[in-house]
């Protein structure tokens, strides 16, 4: 029989980027992934795996899973010869009973392997402004639960000794027991106006930070109305703040964008909105799939020495024409006698990956400017247009003006998507989100079916729209969506440069 293996894996305090690229490796690798409920979400990305979340109380993200039933889950898995992630929050041995989970594998006979990952105290203080140490005045850091066990062992917290420490307190898991905990600080003798900070969501977009003295923290944070995971950090750290804070000033920083690309193409607008400070919420309005019959499409790499100029429109063409060419035994030498025209920067940076230089691409990502800018080279010449199953007719039309004698060529589907996720309906159900970026007018069409009355009824409000281009807002004021900014360099670069304009 052969026994699997368990990755007791950290995930990172919140922030999808913070994620160790051992920690990645082993997503990649699993055939099962049972994750905390404090890790985000977007980490499951890099897995193939069948993804369950353990929950701390039954809701409609799952059922409560007890520690004794996550161990014997991560047992029978194992023993059924499956790789398992046990993905945690921060790092699996602060705070995150990973030593519990390893001593029960050890047990059985299970080979395991640990990825630290990072904690939540380090990367809290650090995205809030301040370093837990300092060389001139702070030498020592305390981690410490707020919240015991209530079956555990031995003696409570010794608050005379956290009280007289000269160093920095971090209290995980203490948002419930604040008033307890400040107040018995106090009680042993801490100073009432050490300064107290209480950051709550550390490293999202969603990250709020409260700083008060120690005596006025609990009130402070009781109307700020703060949401759990928080910590608390006691100690003159937190005079840095006023010095070094960063993270909640970034451009868009707190603001959920709707991400309208296919799921498995919008790493980079997950990452750009991150960068902004912005919280991504994916809600593919398309996706991309394979076409049915490559009867024609291999028929035709089998002539392309006919063509005079290839026309590229999207990343997705370009993938997946060169792409079928490879898997046909070809390579870029068949292409030796056609010039290539690409719509935009993007798709001319698709085709450097098969080592391809566009000799096209207009100033203006959109296809009357491809036209344009082809009209007086192509006339007489046969063109090949690597396309999608659907989308606008204007290229071919302006071409074939041009006297260009124009074949079309589908490579790939473009199909609708059936409803948003389940994050994306949470977050319009909940007038939560407060943009949805449409980088086509097939999406922006796609979108006004899917959007609830709800949101549509925050439009302009709440709720705003941003377009790639002049053609894409024409698609979605036709179909009712107003659009509140236009990008003006036509990419999705373009589109979170219009959002930080209309949100200054």
């Amino acid at each position: 029989m052969v026994i699997g293996k368990v990755y007791l894996v950290g995930g990172g305090p919140g922030d999808p980027g913070l994620i160790s690229l051992r920690g990645v490796e082993c997503l990649k690798l699993a055939d099962e992934v049972l994750y905390d409920g404090l890790v985000n979400p977007l980490l499951l990305r890099h897995a193939n795996a069948h993804c369950e979340r353990t929950c701390r109380t039954d809701g409609p993200d799952g059922r409560i899973l007890k520690q004794d039933e996550i161990n014997q889950r991560l047992v029978d898995s194992a023993l059924a010869g499956k790789t398992i992630v046990r993905l945690k929050g921060g790092d699996p041995f602060i705070f995150g009973r990973g030593s519990e989970e390893a001593a029960c594998l050890r047990k059985h006979s299970i080979e395991y392997e640990i990825v630290p990952g990072i904690t939540a105290a380090t990367a809290a203080g650090e995205y809030a402004g301040f370093s837990l140490t300092h060389r001139e005045s702070v030498s020592m850091v305390t981690f410490v639960t707020g919240h015991e066990a209530s079956d555990k062992s031995g003696i409570a917290l010794d608050y005379e000794q956290l009280a007289a420490s000269p160093g920095t307190l971090v209290f995980y898991m203490g948002l419930d027991n604040l008033p307890r905990i400040s107040q018995s600080l106090l009680d042993h003798g801490k100073r009432f106006d050490t300064l107290t900070a209480v950051i709550s969501r550390a490293t999202t977009p969603y990250q709020r930070t409260i700083v008060a003295p120690l005596n006025e923290i609990s009130a402070a944070v009781a109307k700020a109305e703060l949401h759990a995971p928080s910590l608390i950090i006691v100690g003159d750290c937190v005079k840095q703040r006023d010095e070094i804070a960063w993270f909640e000033d970034k451009p868009l920083f707190g603001q959920k964008i709707g991400i309208t690309r296919p799921a498995a193409q919008a790493e980079p607008q997950i990452k750009k909105a991150f960068e902004l400070g912005a919280q991504p919420i994916l809600m593919p309005a398309i996706h991309i799939e394979a076409i049915d019959d490559w009867c024609e499409v291999d028929a035709t790499l089998q002539r392309l020495d006919e063509f005079n100029w290839l026309v590229f429109t999207s990343v997705n063409g370009v993938e997946a024409f060169l792409g079928r060419l490879w898997e046909n035994g070809g390579d870029a030498r068949q292409l030796a006698g056609a010039r290539i025209a690409a719509i935009g920067t993007s798709t001319a940076e698709a085709l450097t990956k098969y080592h391809l230089r566009a000799d096209l691409v207009p100033n203006e990502f959109r296809a009357e400017a491809l036209a344009k800018a082809l009209a007086p080279h192509v006339s007489g010449q046969n063109v090949l247009w690597a396309r999608a199953s659907r989308g606008r007719e204007v290229l071919s039309q302006e071409l074939t003006s041009a006297g260009a004698i124009v074949e079309e060529l589908v490579v790939y589907q473009n199909l609708d998507v059936e409803s948003f996720p389940g994050e994306a309906l949470a977050a319009l159900g909940n007038s939560q989100l407060d943009w949805i970026g449409l980088s086509s007018p097939s999406i922006a069409r796609r979108i006004a079916d899917l959007l609830p009355d709800s949101a549509r009824d925050q439009l302009g409000k709440s709720l705003r729209i941003a377009s790639i281009s002049p053609v894409t807002s024409a698609a979605a004021q036709a179909v009712g969506l107003p659009v509140h900014a236009e990008a003006t360099t036509y990419t999705w670069e373009g589109i979170f440069e219009a959002i930080k304009s209309a949100s200054r």
